[in-house]
């Protein structure tokens, strides 16, 4: 894979120049304190995807996560999906950041994301199984005792919900059935239960969890739900983790206010699939863009430094969604089969076309992207001619802003 890294015009500034605006009658003192000590704290690196996904964050995480000290993930699941290659060795990462094979750094999974604990520790053994790199992993991780959990009938559910709108409406979103639609839902109706919750008063967790599952049964009559077993395999889960969990707000500020070190966020899923910005409803349920790194690890905007904005070559999705590039033809499949185009996650094949530069600006006004890494570039040498998508027109006329497709 061939990666490139290229500078973004003016930074993230795009307001008026201050020598346009008139001098203020009376100057108010400066916090020369406060000011010091915020530019001495230390800033984020943030990667992130500017297309739909697959951009190649993690071969990018991976080259800035040999000098990090700290490498983070700050919302989605296990529907995300990075690889990663190490002597040779080719590792598949969801839940995990992909710093983790950084035996120097420390992984964290902040409180933004939502955790399907079997499925953690099924990632690790995988990997485990591959090569040396995730050895000794949980020496090297630490949870937020806020982020949610994942249940089995959070999965059954959203394969259920699949089903449903296949039925009813003739398609379906395209989910990766990985329950992470319905996680966040009942995070957002407050039904959720957390890590801290699972690792408090086992009891009182077991209440919750069995009237969570009630709900999700009330609501779904196909659905079937072991309580009793899941409970079981859930409270050996707990003792697994214990040693992994902190409070994920005074380790982050810690991290930040601390010696000198370095700290990556590795988003996952990409700016298009964000829940507010993307092509809506065709999207993931979490936050995607730079404002969810701030809430997923629980730190101040002012910490935000350098924002990456990893971008393809060209242009690829997977499922169902507008795609105003795609080629489906030849040259798409070309694309996909030269470009290896099929999903960690769920082997799906991917949709391909050319690169579309109105998502990349649109993504861009959004993150405030420092620089760009633009990867994949070599799928493209065998084309003598490569198209570029400029400009989005409706009825004729160019229009300057991406609709809500």
């Amino acid at each position: 894979m061939a990666a490139a890294v290229c500078g973004a015009s003016n930074g993230r500034s795009t307001g008026p120049e201050l020598g346009d605006c008139p001098e203020p009658a009376a100057k108010r003192p400066k916090a020369e304190g406060n000011a010091q000590a915020a530019n001495s704290q230390n800033k984020v690196v943030v990667v992130l995807g500017a297309q739909w996904g697959d951009e190649g964050k993690g071969k990018v995480v991976d080259l800035l996560a040999m000098d990090a000290d700290i490498v983070c993930r700050c919302q989605g699941g296990n529907n995300a999906g990075h690889t990663v290659v190490v002597d040779s060795v080719e590792y598949d990462f969801h839940l995990l950041p992909s710093g983790v094979i950084n035996k120097n750094a420390t992984s964290f999974i902040g409180n933004g994301v939502v955790i399907h604990l079997p499925g953690l520790f099924e990632e690790a053994e995988k990997n485990l199984k591959k090569g040396k790199g995730l050895e000794d992993w949980e020496s090297r991780t630490v949870i937020s005792d806020r982020a949610h959990i994942v249940f089995d009938f959070h999965q059954a559910a959203d394969g259920i919900q699949e089903q449903q709108r296949q039925e009813q409406a003739g398609k379906n979103l395209g989910t990766t059935k990985k329950g992470i639609g319905p996680v966040y839902s009942s995070k957002a109706s407050r039904t959720g239960l957390r890590i801290c919750d699972l690792l408090a008063d086992f009891d009182e967790f077991s209440k919750k969890f069995k009237v969570l599952a009630e709900q999700y049964k009330s609501m779904y009559s196909a659905l079937h739900i072991d309580a009793e077993r899941e409970l079981e395999r859930l409270k050996g889960y707990a003792e697994r983790i214990r040693p992994l969990v902190k409070d994920g707000v005074y380790f982050m500020n810690k991290a930040l206010t601390g010696p000198p070190q370095n700290i990556l966020v590795e988003g996952a899923n990409a700016s298009l699939l964000d829940i507010d910005f993307g092509t809506y409803p065709y999207v993931t349920s979490s936050n995607c863009t730079v404002g969810g790194v701030c809430t997923g690890l629980g730190i101040p905007p002012r910490n935000i430094g350098e924002v990456y904005g990893v971008v393809k070559a060209y242009t690829t999705r997977v499922g169902v969604g507008a795609f105003p590039t795609e080629q489906k033809n030849e040259t798409g499949d070309l694309l996909q089969s030269r470009g290896h185009e099929f999903g960690v996650t769920t082997g799906r094949p991917r949709r391909c076309g050319w690169l579309d530069l109105v998502l990349v600006k649109y993504a861009h006004m959004i993150n405030g992207f420092t620089a760009l890494a633009v990867t994949k570039l070599d799928i493209l040498d065998l084309f003598d001619e490569i198209r570029i998508g400029i400009r989005y027109k409706i009825d004729g006329k160019p229009i300057p802003y991406l609709p809500g497709l």
